[in-house]
């Protein structure tokens, strides 16, 4: 039997705010346990919560990104659960009033483009983080209180790919306006999937699983592989589904169950008694959105006509923002944009991921880049020297120009010179000779390289080539 797989996404994301959002403690990552903590953030009685205005805008700006629809007025609700990780044995969260209704994400799926809507983004706080050793188990709080928006998606991915390509997407557009590091190593992005398959022809949706906590997009992609694979054998088994939430377990690559699924009114949902609701004035929100940036595929579009680059570079330039602006701060500058590309994506790139860095921690910067490529271009100095005067700019950063004249890196392109270097290689390699004479014309590349060594890289390569193959036609 065929089946039809509908999944939806709950998207948590960390806001890059300095304090919590309720509290002053601060955000930062990587603090001892329970040291970035209050009395509010703590649940104390009688602490009272003050709402952090630079959430509520950064929430208000992914929510414009999407094309979500910003609510004027919206409140903060209770939602009440008891589990270690939640001091109060309640989270302030938004239920019916969220700051942000609807909204889209378009994924390309075989080609095309495929529109993935999104229900809400609500503002709440983070719990803390559950920690078990060999003999006890702990909580740290640090994480407590910290601004987290969830992004809820209806239904409308049909495979594990799809919910890869949403997620990734959705990072994309956060990161662009600059709200969240999205760091899922530090748990800044994280996700609920729910899951659920119907056969073929039925139109009402099958009965769903929640799988908690997936701190990776690939975790997300091998557990709905897995989940999905498991709700047909259990259907072709004449079973039924369960509606309860899961466990993913990344070391066996498979679901378990944790608890039946509660249902809305098992959360006792009311209004926060502490919290005034949230009037936002519309000048406000229009001064907010005139500060948004460029959707990335929008940004995409526009470096393919503005630089004449193709489709698969402006995609590589626009996946992360800071990237993007390196290169566009290099190809203004530059008469060749589409070199500033080549080396971007080659040579800036893989110095990145061999340092483990940012590029915003690069010392090459798109001026030094841009200067770069112009020496090559005047045959001021070959690829070769260029990219060891790049290697010396990402360790002790500079100028080209200067670097090359320091270390004397001038391409050599004296006839005379270039002259002189060939017939020495020629005498010095007359097997070569002959094999090239004899049709093998990979013979040159070796004279080349010898050309090079005895240059010490110098010689102006196109014009060794047209030296070599001239002397050797007679």
């Amino acid at each position: 039997m065929n089946y039809i797989v509908s999944i939806g996404l709950e998207v948590h994301v960390q806001l890059r705010t300095k304090s919590k959002m309720f509290c002053s403690c601060d955000t930062g990552y990587g603090a001892p346990p329970n040291t970035h903590v209050c009395p509010v953030c703590l649940g104390y009685p009688g602490a009272m919560p003050v709402m952090n205005k630079e959430a509520i805008r950064m929430t208000v700006l992914a929510g414009m990104m999407i094309g979500s629809e910003i609510s004027t007025y919206s409140k903060f609700d209770r939602k009440s659960y008891f589990y270690p990780d939640m001091p109060k044995n309640y989270q302030i969260t938004q239920y019916d009033k969220p700051f942000c209704d609807g909204g889209a994400v378009e994924i390309m799926v075989d080609g095309k483009p495929k529109t993935i809507n999104v229900t809400r983004i609500h503002l709440e706080e983070d719990v803390g983080k559950n920690m078990h050793f060999r003999g006890s188990s702990g909580v740290d709080f640090n994480r407590a209180g910290i601004p987290l928006m969830e992004i809820v998606s209806e239904p409308d991915m049909s495979s594990p790919q799809e919910a890869y390509d949403y997620l990734t997407a959705l990072k994309q557009i956060i990161t662009y306006t600059d709200i969240s590091n999205c760091n899922q190593e530090e748990g800044n992005m994280r996700c609920d999937v729910n899951c659920s398959i119907r056969p073929e022809g039925q139109t009402e949706l099958g009965t769903k699983t929640e799988l908690k906590n997936l701190n990776s997009f690939k975790a997300a992609f091998h557990a709905l592989e897995y989940e999905i694979a498991r709700q047909k054998e259990v259907l072709e088994a004449g079973g039924e589904i369960v509606q309860e939430t899961r466990r993913w377990d990344p070391d066996t690559f498979e679901t378990y169950s944790m608890r039946v699924k509660e249902k809305a009114h098992d959360y006792r949902y009311f209004p926060e008694p502490d919290l005034m609701p949230v009037v936002l004035d519309m000048e406000l929100v229009e001064e907010w959105r005139s500060g948004l940036p460029e959707l990335p595929e929008v940004r995409k579009a526009r470096i393919i006509t503005q630089y004449g680059l193709p489709e698969y570079d402006a995609g590589v330039l626009v996946s992360e923002k800071a990237l993007a602006d390196y290169f566009e701060g290099a190809a203004e500058l530059s008469k060749n944009p589409k070199a500033i590309s080549n080396w971007v994506m080659t040579e800036v790139l893989r110095f990145l991921s061999e340092k483990e860095i940012e590029i915003t921690e690069l010392k090459v910067m798109p001026k030094a880049l841009s200067e770069l490529v112009s020496l090559v271009d005047d045959k001021t100095i070959n690829m070769t020297t260029a990219k060891e005067v790049f290697a010396i700019m990402c360790e002790k950063g500079g100028e080209p120009a200067g670097i090359v004249k320091e270390q004397g890196l001038a391409q050599v392109s004296d006839d005379g010179v270039i002259d002189a270097f060939v017939k020495q290689a020629m005498a010095e390699n007359p097997k070569s000779v002959e094999d090239y004479k004899g049709g093998n014309k990979a013979a040159v590349q070796f004279l080349v390289g010898q050309v090079m060594r005895m240059s010490k890289g110098k010689a102006n390569p196109q014009m060794v080539v047209g030296l070599l193959m001239d002397l050797m036609k007679g």
